[in-house]
């Protein structure tokens, strides 16, 4: 039979599945926590986009609160690897154990060498090899240089303009033949083999059937989600919807996956059978745009009546709330946005725009505002600066004003002093306090 539930229980068994029902540690986040994270949402998005912090750091500090982020790094660059990079939901930063189940399944046409010539593809692909072969990682431009390839491009094309070397660098990544060793600090990847990355390198090149790998990847998703319809399932991973839906099948009949009907949602349900309902949801976050969270952006209209789009490749002037908006939850409702902007040569966080949910409860404003002062310190920001646009960001500035002793300059609202500092008078990471955490 078909069990009911609530949309607040749906909600609730959700952000317990994301690790985002419960009161944050106010202690830094160690390699195990980082790791059990890790564990529960499976993947890291990556995105090139820098303009508050790289994607895959703010999921960990939306879960962790203050966490050293070169944890990542070492976690993603130094052996033995607990992350790898490979193609999931987008390209990601997955647990090494996923590899084999991704790449017999996973396919991005456009990233391949598919529209070069085969001679051309093949003679590149095998001076690539050699040469990772032998050499430490290197860029995709260090690469072209090394084996002397020369080519005449155009810089009109649509999209990435890559060379040929790039196109069968990420062919061969694709093909899971060379991977990232890291990234520079323009992120671009440093290739090598993948035999050089893999942990477990046996494990990582186990043969796996097709039908294997969507159950398996099914499972993990259908785990870091809690509940979900089919489309959300198979967007976790980007699988297709087909052989997905038979993946849940056959696990609704190992008793994997639990149908289930949610009060106000059209479409059947999944809910995993190891789940938990949790009696409240108390948690605490700002969203990245590529959190796990808020992947599928119809699932998260049905669980909170929430629409959210990113603008970052919409013109300025036709950008309803900004360039670089963050969800906040705030313990089971999305409740407001705001764009950010990191300006380090100035050392402030910059809050572009704030804009409220109409079902926002009081206490928004104080919430927010701590949120924000721990992200700040997070990043190494000294001050928090709020601008005059959206219908949160006046009652916010009115209560850094009058309550925490921010001052007003040219419409903007400035922490006078510097956060970290032991006289500023906010409190520090670690205290019990209703006010700003610094």
């Amino acid at each position: 039979m078909t069990s009911t539930l609530t949309l607040p229980q749906a909600r609730r068994i959700a952000l317990e599945a994301q690790g985002l029902s419960r009161v944050r540690s106010t202690q830094p986040a160690g390699t195990r926590e980082v790791g059990r994270i890790l564990e529960r949402i499976q993947l890291l998005q990556i995105d090139s986009v820098n303009v508050l912090a790289r994607s895959h750091y703010l999921p960990v500090f939306a879960r962790a609160g203050a966490y050293d982020r070169a944890l990542l790094d070492r976690m993603a660059g130094q052996s033995p690897r607990r992350l790898v990079e490979y193609w999931a939901h987008e390209a990601s930063f997955i647990r090494p154990a996923l590899f084999p189940y991704l790449l017999t399944v996973q396919s991005r046409k456009w990233a391949s060498a598919s529209s070069l010539p085969e001679e051309l593809t093949e003679s590149l692909s095998s001076r690539i090899l050699e040469l990772l072969e032998r050499s430490r990682p290197l860029t995709a431009a260090q690469v072209q240089d090394r084996i002397g390839h020369v080519e005449d491009r155009t810089s009109d094309q649509w999209g990435w303009n890559w060379s040929s070397v790039k196109r069968v660098l990420e062919d061969l990544f694709q093909h899971g033949l060379v991977t990232s060793a890291g990234r520079t600090p323009q992120f671009e990847r440093r290739y090598t083999l993948t035999g050089k990355v893999m942990p477990d390198l046996v494990r990582a090149q186990v043969d796996v059937s097709a039908e294997e790998a969507y159950l398996h990847l099914a499972e993990r998703a259908a785990k870091a989600l809690g509940i979900g319809m089919v489309r959300c399932i198979a967007d976790y991973f980007r699988t297709p919807i087909k052989p997905t839906t038979a993946a849940i099948h056959t696990l609704v009949q190992r008793g994997t996956l639990v149908p289930v009907s949610v009060q106000g949602w059209s479409q059947p349900a999944y809910r995993f059978a190891g789940s938990i309902l949790p009696r409240s949801a108390d948690g605490r976050a700002l969203l990245s745009p590529f959190d796990s969270m808020v992947f599928e952006r119809r699932r998260l209209l049905a669980l909170f009546g929430f629409h959210y789009r990113i603008e970052i490749y919409t013109p300025a002037q036709k950008r309803q709330f900004g360039y670089y908006v963050l969800p906040f939850l705030l313990r089971d409702q999305m409740v407001a946005r705001v764009d950010l902007k990191a300006d380090r040569p100035s050392g402030r966080l910059l809050v572009r725009a704030a804009h409220g949910e109409l079902s926002m409860p009081p206490d928004t404003g104080v919430e927010l505002a701590e949120e924000l002062t721990l992200m700040a310190r997070w990043l190494g920001l000294s001050q928090v600066v709020v601008e005059e646009r959206g219908d949160l960001s006046a009652e916010l500035g009115a209560l850094m004003v009058g309550k925490y002793g921010w001052e007003l300059n040219r419409g903007t609202v400035r922490l006078s002093r510097r956060l970290n500092s032991p006289e500023s008078g906010v409190p520090r990471l670690g205290a019990k306090t209703s006010a700003i955490t610094s």
